[in-house]
């Protein structure tokens, strides 16, 4: 039997209610009430937040989204502690992202704990727990500070370290000449045998017999470190590029203590990552049954490095995330999502009259094919293929049309494509005895001059702050339009803060790393003797990840 309640209790999370089941798993929802009034709702979860493992004096925080009818009140609370003191704990709500924010500023490792938030409203309570690991930062000596071998043949020696906790002071010795890169070894005990051969080619190690003794010497000292948490260690896979655009390695461990620390390390710096499936960070570690599988998204060729798996203070995997890999394998994977933001359209032009195609790729690209007629076309004395320097914007010239030249032309980028009529008539000059004289004609003109236009406006951005920015819009006129970036009314392009650029239309402007007041209003106007367009977007930086 359901107790009904009224609109004053209902308030009061002790009562008991019906049970209701939401899209977002993990999140507990009570309705207070049997039935709820003709479009009200209760409180719901549609982005819940993601547990989070970071070093101590950071910036932590959870995100939420909620949704019900009337809004709901949100509130937080921590399983071993309270949340009132104002200057360790701040709650936001920004009406423009509808995000709810709990922020912990400087975080101590007595933060550490599993904390809820509540979303309530007067016909229902939807709850939800998550989990804040706190490194503590130091210098304690641990196993693995500790020198893993120290190899001496002649003139080689090595000491493996690496910098622990992200410690911005650690920084790696300078190797004397003839000393091997530790990293050399740390690739050596993760890798399967018959890459051995090839890890000593890469260093520069010719001594094969010298170096399976000093491996196997080090393999027996890793495995007993290794015994005090795994049971077992199997199936390990190396770093690769995924078909869906993202990078990973997978490992197969039995933990003795199954609540036992691991930690992911890229060049000896910890990563932090998150263990919720389909969450927006960087990187991740999703567990199924005894497998682990890290990985990243957004590739950069920043990423490429050497990855680490930690369990404890101790090394469990390496691998390494080469850039050669990464150009390779992520050009494959852009040519699957690649895209026409601005696909080719019809051009009409009189004989003697240069005809021009354009298109606006979503990712850089450095050659699409061009079709004429289906058959392929080149670069020679009938057409120009060109390409902005960005790579986002190409272009097929047909140079001196003839009656012969019409037709339909196409573009192919990875495996999208698009087509267009080219569309000739003839000269009626040319039989009076008249020689026309030569010009160019774009899609959707015939010679003539373009007030400005907008063909791909700007769009809304919400970047986390320190994360790079790229903004672009695409616009059209002939003559040229002269393009200004402005923020908050202010005209912004001479600032050397925004590096903005303008290839065939295509406008461009980038921010290395954005800080709190780029927010803002801005806005792309175009102007040439014919008139003036412009778009306009919001900036909208959220807190430091």
């Amino acid at each position: 039997m359901v107790k009904k309640v009224g609109l004053a209790d209902s308030r009061e999370a002790v009562i008991m209610g019906i049970k209701k089941k939401s899209r977002v798993p993990g999140v507990m929802i009570t309705q207070f009430i049997e039935t709820l009034p003709e479009g009200k709702s209760h409180p719901d979860f549609t982005r819940k937040p993601i547990a989070l493992t970071i070093q101590e004096g950071k910036f932590a925080f959870f995100k939420a989204i909620v949704t019900g009818d009337p809004q709901p009140t949100v509130t937080w609370s921590r399983n071993n502690g309270d949340v009132s003191d104002t200057s360790r704990y701040q709650t936001k709500y920004d009406p423009n992202s509808n995000e709810h924010t709990f922020e912990m500023p400087n975080v101590k490792s007595d933060q550490a704990d599993t904390y809820k938030c509540f979303a309530t409203n007067e016909y229902g309570k939807a709850m939800v727990t998550v989990v804040l690991n706190v490194i503590e930062v130091g210098f304690k000596k641990n196993k693995a500070e500790k020198q893993v071998a120290e190899a001496t043949d002649g003139n080689f020696k090595t000491v493996l370290k690496r910098k622990r906790w992200g410690c911005p002071t650690c920084v790696e010795p300078v190797r004397k000449e003839g000393e091997i890169d530790p990293k050399f070894w740390e690739l050596l005990l993760s890798a399967d045998k018959k890459d051995y051969e090839r890890i000593c080619t890469e260093f520069g190690v010719t001594d094969f017999r010298w170096m399976l003794k000093k491996l196997n010497e080090m393999k027996k000292e890793r495995e007993e470190e290794q015994a005090q948490f795994i049971k077992n260690l199997s199936n390990l896979k190396p770093i690769e590029v995924k078909a869906d655009g993202t990078a990973s390695f997978e490992i197969e461990m039995d933990l003795i203590e199954p609540s036992s620390s691991i930690f992911i390390y890229k060049d000896g710096v910890m990563v932090p990552y998150t263990k919720e499936l389909g969450e927006k960070m960087k990187h991740s570690l999703n567990r199924v049954g005894k497998k682990y599988i890290f990985s990243l998204k957004d590739l950069m060729p920043d990423d490429a490095g050497l990855y680490q798996l930690d369990v404890e203070d101790v090394n469990i995997f390496s691998t390494e995330f080469k850039n050669n890999v990464f150009d390779t394998q992520h050009k494959i994977v852009l040519i699957k999502k690649i895209f026409f933001i601005m696909i080719i359209h019809e051009v009409k032009a009189v004989e003697r009259e240069d005809a021009v195609f354009e298109c606006v790729l979503s990712n850089p690209f450095s050659k699409i094919l061009w079709f004429g007629k289906n058959l392929p076309l080149e670069q020679n004395d009938k057409y120009d293929i060109e390409v902005s320097e960005d790579k986002l914007i190409h272009r097929l010239v047909v140079k001196d049309c003839m009656i012969v030249d019409k037709g339909i032309y196409s573009c192919c980028a990875g495996i999208k494509s698009c087509n267009a009529w080219l569309v000739v008539e003839a000269d009626k000059d040319a039989g009076k005895g008249k020689k026309s004289v030569r010009k160019t004609t774009r899609a959707g003109g015939s010679g003539m001059d373009l007030p400005p236009s907008i063909l791909v406006p700007l769009k809304v951005h919400t970047p986390p702050k320190g994360y790079q920015l790229y903004m672009t819009c695409a616009v059209r006129g002939c003559p040229m339009p002269t393009v200004s970036w402005y923020l908050n009314d202010i005209c912004i392009n001479s600032d050397n803060n925004y590096y903005i650029t303008n290839s065939f239309g295509v406008c461009s402007m980038f921010i290395l790393r954005v800080r709190s007041k780029d927010s803002g209003d801005y806005k792309v106007v175009a102007v040439n003797p014919l008139g003036k367009a412009e778009c306009s977007t919001k900036l909208i930086v959220r807190g430091k990840v």
